[in-house]
């Protein structure tokens, strides 16, 4: 399963591909520190699936949420993964067509066994 990672922090990207080397059928195939670059690179790398932070420079990772799903026929699973676990912003993203939202601080686990579930289905 073919995974691309879009958040501002280095750190976090960095520990992410660290933890989807460890399961079986993974390929990071990018990562991106903004939305402009998660967008340039789910149009090159079509992945399966988008980690995506919602709060990046440039558009918002809502903004990226909205075009993938508009422009991407064969579109990737969308996972938000951020540190803004407000309903509202749960809302506006499954609204603009994410089909997963995490909270950075409490669900790291919960990520990862969704990572893993979704590579034993592909």
């Amino acid at each position: 399963m073919r995974v691309i990672i879009a958040d501002d922090s280095e750190i976090l990207r960095s520990r992410l591909i660290e933890m989807l080397k460890e399961i079986r059928g993974i390929e990071v195939v990018a990562q991106a520190k903004d939305s402009r670059e998660a967008i340039d690179a789910i149009r090159v790398h079509h992945p399966d699936v988008v980690i995506m932070d919602i709060r990046m420079p440039g558009n918002d990772g809502i903004v990226a949420i909205e075009t993938i799903r508009k422009t991407r026929k064969n579109r990737p699973k969308i996972i938000v993964f951020t540190n803004y676990p407000y309903l509202q912003y749960r809302k506006k993203c499954m609204d603009a067509g994410a089909d997963f939202f995490f909270y950075k601080a409490l669900e790291f686990e919960k990520l990862v066994a969704l990572i893993k579930e979704l590579a034993q289905k592909n």
